[in-house]
């Protein structure tokens, strides 16, 4: 149990500076001249692609995993997917309460995209 905190606190760690990097990738694509969809989708791959190193280094200590990027990008398509049907389900129920169902959201979205990364992507081997 004390392991699986661990890796929490740090994926959440990883997660706190991962979106301090997508920021400031948006911001600085925003002030390069593009625009701000663009610079949405530089941002959100630049920070997919700082806290795959990061959790697969740090997090869930996965070094000897190969190079998981399918089964990364895939875990990363089900939990997006996780968190946009609870907030279309959400906002279907409580329309008034959209920032709380973006928030809860969020939390559907990191809980399963740390245990596909912990289970699926960068699971320890048997060895």
């Amino acid at each position: 149990m004390k392991f699986l905190v661990q890796q929490l606190m740090r994926y959440f760690s990883v997660g706190v500076l991962n979106s301090l990097v997508g920021v400031l990738v948006i911001w600085g694509s925003m002030r390069a001249g593009f625009g701000p969809y663009a610079s949405n989708v530089i941002g959100y791959a630049a920070g997919l692609i700082f806290a795959f190193f990061l959790n697969r280094a740090w997090t869930f200590n996965a070094q000897n995993t190969g190079w998981p990027v399918f089964r990364y990008l895939t875990a990363f398509v089900i939990a997006y997917s996780i968190n946009l049907s609870t907030l279309t389900i959400l906002i279907h129920y409580f329309p008034d309460r959209i920032y709380a169902a973006q928030l809860v959201s969020i939390g559907f979205y990191s809980l399963a995209f740390f245990f596909l990364c912990r289970h699926f992507v960068f699971r320890l081997s048997k060895n």
